[in-house]
C-alpha cells in the first residue's frame, strides 16, 4: 500500500513533536537535577564518601577556691573501626581481640555490622601503649581517636561532693551530675573523604570541626581546709572504728562551704567497686537524725531573743531529772549539778534547765524559732540528695514534746541544717543558704559565665542576742561541756550533742551518734565546723569526749591555715571536762627528808635512789605539772654541814 507524502509529512511531524517533548522532558529534569538537586545529590555522594573520627571535648575541671584541680582529665584513646572498609574482618578481629584482651568474636560482630563507623568496647580508652600497639598493626578500617576520661588526682578526697563522670565522660553523681551540661561541652570530629575501595580521595580536603571544651567549675572549697578535714577524720577512723563519720566547715558570714567530708568514702575513678549505697549517700546533706544537745543552740537563742531568761543573774536547781506530765526527763549527770546560773545550765548541758526554758517560750515560740534557724525545710544548697529533716507538727506537741524538743530529742535534721543554723545564731542571726559552686569560668578566655554569691533567707535574731549567744557558747568550751574543743590562742565557741540512734521505733542501747559544732573567733566568727562520729566503738560516748577534740584540731589548724592570728584576749580554760586528766603541780622538796615528804606526795608516784636522809635532787623540779599519778624522781644524799 502506497502512503500519501502528506501521510509521511504528518508521521513526521508527530514524531518530531514527541522527540520535542521528550528532549524537553529530559532537559527539565537535568534542570531540576541540576539546579535543585545538585546540593542534596553532592551532599548524599559525599555523606556517601566520607569518613568521620569523632573527637570527645575536654570535659571542664573542677577546682578548688584557690585554683587548686580536684577533677581534672587525662588523655585516653579510643580505637574505632569502619566495618566498610575491612578487608578482612576475621583477621582484624583477631588481631585486635590479641592487642585488646576483648572477645573475638565479639569483635567480629562489630566490625561486620552494617554502620558507619563502630567502637570497640575493650578499646575505648585504652592507654597510650596501647593505642601504639593498634596502630602497629597496619589494619585497614581501623583508626585511633583522641579520647579522654575523667581523672581525680586526690583519689578518695571530697568524693561524695564531686560524685563522678562515666565511660562517655557523662555525670553521673555528685557535682559531676549537678553540673554536667555545663561540665560536658560539645562533639568535634574529623571528616575525610573515600571511595568505594575505601581509597582516600585526596581531590577533597579534610574537613575538622573542633570540639567545644565545657567549662571550668570553681568551688567553695578550701583544698586546704578539706586536707585538714580528711586527715582528722582518717585519725578518727582508724581510733574509733565508728559506723560513720561526718564533717562540715563553712564560713557563716556567707554560707560557703569550705570542706565536706564522710566515711565511709570511696574512690570516684573506681565507683563500681563500692556499693551504690555508699557513693549514693552523701551523708552531711542525706542523713537525718536526732541532733541531741547542739539543738538546745536554738532553745537559748530563741530564750535570749524573747527575753526569757538572763544568763548570769538567774538560777535554776537541778535535782537531776524534772518531772513533765507524768514523764521523768533525767539529767545527763546523775544527781544533777545543783544550783547554777544559766550559763552554767548551757556550759553543763543541763538538760532540765533547758526544758525550764522550753516551757518558758512555749509550743508556738519555740517551733517558730526552729522554723525560722531552717529546720523542717531543705536548705537549698546546691547538691543533690538534700534531706529536710522531720519536726512535730504543732497540734501533736505536748509538754512532754516541747519538753524534749527543747534539748534536741524527738526531732530530725541534717547536718547541713545545724550548720547554717548555727552560722545564723553567731553571725548576727542572718540565715544564709549554704552554696558549694563559686564560679563557671570559660577555660579559654578565664571569663566568668556564672558566679554564686550569697543569698540571705532572713534575719533570725538580733545582733545583741546573737552576742550572747556566741558568748554563752564560748563558756562552753572554756569552762564546760565542750573543753576538748579548746584551742589556745583563739577564741572558740561551740556545743556538744550525744544523741541516742533510733531502730524500729526504739531507742538503741550503747549506740550514739556524738558531735560537736564549733565557731571561731568567737567574738568575730570566720569559721564553723560540725563532726558527727556514729558508734565510736571503745570510748565513752560523749560528743565532748569523742567528737569535741576533732573539731578542736580541725578548728585550730584550719584557723591558722586562714591567717587568722592568735590573740592573748580569749577567756582562760578555768574548768577542764570530768575526763580530762587531774593536773599537780610539783611541789619543791630539794633539801627536805623523807619523813616530810611522805606527807606530800599524795597525788604523785615517787622513784627514789641513792643513800641518805634528803633530797639532794629531783626531776622534774618543782613548779612544773603533771598528770596525776606521774612518777617524780628524788635522789637521796646527806644532808650538807652548815
Amino acid at each position: 500500500m502506497r502512503v500519501s507524502n502528506v501521510t509521511v509529512r504528518k508521521r513526521l511531524t508527530i514524531s518530531l513533536l514527541i522527540g520535542f517533548l521528550i528532549f524537553f522532558i529530559i532537559d527539565v529534569r537535568l534542570g531540576y537535577v541540576q539546579f535543585f538537586l545538585g546540593d542534596w545529590l553532592t551532599d548524599g555522594a559525599e555523606n556517601l564518601w566520607s569518613r568521620e573520627i569523632p573527637f570527645e571535648p575536654e570535659r571542664g575541671e573542677i577546682i578548688d577556691r584557690n585554683g587548686v584541680a580536684l577533677a581534672t582529665n587525662m588523655s585516653a584513646p579510643t580505637v574505632y573501626v569502619f566495618p566498610r572498609q575491612v578487608k578482612d574482618p576475621a583477621e582484624t578481629a583477631e588481631k585486635l581481640a590479641a592487642v585488646l584482651d576483648g572477645s573475638k568474636e565479639e569483635i567480629y560482630k562489630l566490625i561486620t555490622k552494617k554502620e558507619l563507623n563502630v567502637k570497640i568496647p575493650d578499646g575505648r580508652k585504652i592507654s597510650h601503649e596501647k593505642a601504639s600497639e593498634v596502630r602497629d598493626l597496619g589494619l585497614s578500617g581501623v583508626y585511633i581517636g583522641e579520647d579522654s576520661k575523667r581523672y581525680y588526682p586526690f583519689g578518695d578526697y571530697l568524693s561524695h561532693v564531686l560524685g563522678f563522670a562515666g565511660i562517655d565522660n557523662q555525670g553521673l553523681m555528685g557535682l559531676e551530675l549537678q553540673y554536667d551540661k555545663e561540665l560536658k561541652g560539645e562533639k568535634g570530629s574529623v571528616q575525610f573523604y573515600a571511595d568505594a575501595k575505601h581509597n582516600r580521595m585526596n581531590d577533597k580536603a579534610d574537613d575538622y570541626r573542633p570540639p567545644v571544651d565545657g567549662l571550668d567549675l570553681k568551688l567553695t572549697i578550701d583544698s586546704r581546709i578539706q586536707t585538714i578535714v580528711e586527715r582528722e577524720l582518717d585519725i578518727a577512723e582508724a581510733k574509733y572504728n565508728p559506723d560513720g563519720l561526718i564533717a562540715i566547715a563553712m564560713n557563716p558570714n556567707t554560707g560557703e562551704v569550705l570542706a565536706m567530708s564522710s566515711r565511709p568514702d570511696f574512690d570516684p575513678t573506681n565507683f563500681q567497686d563500692v556499693a551504690p549505697e555508699v557513693f549514693n549517700r552523701n551523708l552531711p546533706v542525706w542523713s537525718t537524725y536526732e541532733p541531741g544537745s547542739t539543738f538546745k543552740i536554738i532553745t537559748l537563742a530563741a530564750a535570749l531573743e524573747e527575753g526569757k531568761v538572763d544568763l548570769e543573774e538567774e538560777h535554776f536547781h537541778d535535782p537531776g531529772y524534772v518531772k513533765v506530765d507524768g514523764a521523768t526527763i533525767h539529767c545527763w549527770k546523775s544527781g544533777g549539778h545543783g544550783d547554777q546560773t544559766f550559763l552554767e545550765v548551757v556550759q553543763n548541758s543541763c538538760n532540765p534547765g533547758f526544758v525550764e526554758l522550753g516551757q518558758r517560750l512555749g509550743k508556738e515560740t519555740l517551733f517558730k524559732y526552729i522554723k525560722e534557724f531552717g529546720f523542717g525545710e531543705k536548705t537549698g544548697i546546691d547538691l543533690q540528695g538534700e534531706g529536710k529533716g522531720i519536726l512535730f507538727s504543732l497540734d501533736r506537741v505536748g509538754p512532754v514534746e516541747l519538753a524534749t524538743t527543747s534539748f534536741g530529742q524527738g526531732v530530725s535534721v541534717t547536718p547541713i541544717q545545724q550548720v547554717a543554723a548555727l552560722s545564723a545564731a553567731v553571725n548576727g542571726g542572718t540565715l544564709y543558704t549554704p552554696f558549694i559552686a563559686k564560679e563557671l569560668i570559660d577555660p579559654l578566655t578565664g571569663e566568668v559565665v556564672m558566679k554564686n554569691t550569697p543569698q540571705a533567707k532572713r534575719k533570725v535574731i538580733s545582733e545583741d542576742t546573737s552576742k550572747e549567744v556566741r558568748y554563752a557558747l564560748e563558756n562552753v568550751v572554756a569552762k564546760g561541756s565542750g573543753g576538748k574543743a579548746f584551742v589556745d590562742g583563739y577564741r572558740v565557741g561551740g556545743k556538744t550533742g550525744t544523741a541516742q540512734k533510733v531502730k524500729d521505733g526504739r531507742y538503741m542501747e550503747n549506740n550514739h551518734i556524738v558531735s560537736f559544732i564549733g565557731f571561731a573567733p568567737a567574738d568575730k566568727p570566720e569559721l564553723v565546723v560540725y563532726v558527727a562520729v556514729d558508734n565510736p566503738k571503745g570510748t565513752i560516748q560523749f560528743g565532748g569526749v569523742v567528737a569535741a577534740p576533732i573539731v578542736g584540731a580541725i578548728m585550730g589548724d584550719s584557723l591558722r591555715t586562714l591567717g587568722v592570728e592568735p590573740r592573748k584576749e580569749q577567756v582562760e580554760k578555768e574548768r577542764k571536762d570530768w575526763t580530762d586528766p587531774v593536773m599537780v603541780e610539783v611541789p619543791n622538796v630539794v633539801g627536805m627528808s623523807k619523813r616530810e615528804i611522805q606527807e606530800i606526795f599524795v597525788n604523785l608516784k615517787i622513784d627514789a635512789s641513792g643513800e641518805g636522809d634528803v633530797v639532794v635532787k629531783q626531776t622534774p623540779p618543782g613548779g612544773i605539772k603533771l598528770k596525776e599519778g606521774s612518777t617524780v624522781r628524788l635522789y637521796f644524799g646527806e644532808k650538807e654541814e652548815e
